[in-house]
């Protein structure tokens, strides 16, 4: 494996500015590059917010002051040429579209060195689909961060057909030196794993809502007062052992029988425009109660005390 030192982002919205935080304060070099203009002051604004949150993640925040050094190592490119051709690994965050995709990745590779790992933050896509038209389509995979990455361990690496397995294993281990807890697929599947599950929960979060069964504010209590706490400390396959002293296997004994009933009543939702506007009006209805908090600052606040007792708990 070559020596990772030079990390070349390509999408510079939401996720691509948290990626380059991380990048940047794990020491690395980072060359970014989006297709429309980067307001610079702005850019270097949300890289700062989120170079403060690792620094308190880390009890570091007294040292804030360093961050101007670790912008050093910040170079904000006018094509996607620069930002590649001296890249020792890529990460992409470009829309979630396939033909761009097919696209940008021809380009990536008609630019980047014979041994960059490039791997895309696509949140659904499978790799095959936008691989096989590539320049070394072996060292192209999915590194599938949660949001925000620059705080969130989860990394979902999948490869596709044409990926070289051990480049699988390297990219585990680079993001495993960024501090990630990286887990690999052993094949591809739209949506991935931790999207999927996300998503189960919404169809019944909306669903619920939709029928009449309860409000938004409901659904977002009994998530946040109940098993949400849980599920910030174990999964389901640990929780599911916890239900039962008796263990996994007498917990679905017990449980399995009322579950099936209950996903045999469960009713899909299906988008319209006037669920969507229910759903909608009862969201907005909610938001007044945090008019006057930083949502996405109150976030990433709450997501770093998580992580300190996770640590502190030795579960991470």
């Amino acid at each position: 494996m070559e020596v990772i030192k030079t990390v070349g982002v390509v999408g510079a919205g939401v996720i691509g500015a948290s990626w380059t935080a991380l990048f940047l304060y794990k020491g690395f070099k980072v060359k970014v590059y989006d297709p429309y203009p980067i307001d610079e002051a702005i850019f270097k604004k949300r890289i700062s917010a989120n170079l403060n949150d690792l620094l308190a993640l880390d009890g570091n925040s007294e040292h804030s002051h360093s961050l101007q050094d670790v912008l050093l190592n910040l170079e904000i490119s006018n094509h996607l040429k620069d930002a590649v051709s001296e890249a020792d690994f890529i990460q992409e965050n470009a829309p979630e579209r396939l033909d761009l995709k097919q696209l940008l990745y021809q380009e990536i590779t008609s630019y980047c060195p014979e041994h960059t790992i490039i791997a895309s933050s696509s949140s659904g896509l499978k790799v095959s689909d936008f691989q096989k038209e590539a320049q070394h389509p072996e060292r192209i995979l999915l590194g599938h961060p949660f949001n925000p990455p620059h705080l969130l361990p989860l990394v979902e690496i999948v490869g596709g057909n044409l990926t070289d397995p051990q480049i699988l294993k390297q990219a585990s281990e680079f993001y495993n030196q960024l501090g990630k807890n990286p887990i690999i697929l052993n094949k591809e599947v739209k949506g991935h794993v931790a999207n999927r599950l996300q998503a189960a929960l919404w169809r019944e979060a909306f669903s619920l809502v939709e029928q009449g069964v309860c409000s938004a504010e409901d659904v977002d209590v009994a998530i946040t007062s109940g098993p949400g706490l849980r599920w910030a400390l174990f999964g389901p396959y640990i929780n599911m052992q916890l239900a039962n002293q008796k263990g996994f296997k007498e917990a679905i004994h017990h449980l399995g029988p009322p579950m099936t009933e209950w996903w045999n009543d469960m009713q899909a939702f299906q988008h319209s425009d006037e669920a969507t506007d229910l759903l909608e009006t009862q969201t907005n209805q909610l938001l007044t109660q945090y008019e006057d908090i930083d949502l996405y600052q109150t976030r990433d606040k709450g997501l770093v005390d998580i992580l300190k007792l996770r640590q502190q708990l030795k579960l991470d």
